[in-house]
């Protein structure tokens, strides 16, 4: 892969809403990655990171997008799975997270390969950051993320 672009979506203030960017930098941290890797806080920007979705041979999204009525575990989908889970919103960036790939679609820019790893969310008050929960499936996503990476990278 010549570049992959590894984001992380979320509110860091409402809670679990901030997995996704948690798990980015968690991430980013967790070792040495090649300047082809580009980790990126996308937080709630939307239609902004349109560039870094286009702009890829390989995307890897963190996000918690999935709801609460799913059993309590890091989620991992790619490529064709990912459809049937994004419209499943629970907060307004996720809407653009589906919108960013169907106008990356509508562009003929979709990254070849695409993985959203996800946990549903147990709070999302305001202020309270992550449950212990979350931030052990902060750890498990990490986990994925980088054996993801190593396969796209070649080094697994």
């Amino acid at each position: 892969m010549e570049k992959i672009n590894v984001v992380g979506l979320g509110n860091i203030l409402f809670g679990d809403e901030g997995f996704g960017v948690e798990a980015v930098r968690a991430l980013e941290a967790s070792g040495e990655y090649p300047e082809s890797v580009n980790f990126i806080d996308g937080g709630t920007q939307g239609i902004y990171l349109l560039d870094y979705f286009e702009s890829c041979d390989a995307l890897l999204v963190f996000d918690s997008i999935i709801p609460k009525e799913f059993e309590q575990k890091v989620y991992i989908y790619r490529n064709e799975e990912l459809p049937a889970f994004i419209h499943r919103k629970m907060s307004s960036h996720q809407m653009g997270l589906s919108e960013l790939l169907c106008v990356a679609k509508l562009h003929g820019k979709v990254p070849g390969e695409i993985v959203l790893i996800g946990a549903p969310p147990l709070d999302l008050e305001l202020g309270g950051g992550l449950t212990e929960v979350m931030k052990s499936h902060v750890d498990t996503a990490v986990g994925m993320a980088r054996k993801v990476l190593d396969g796209w990278l070649g080094a697994g």
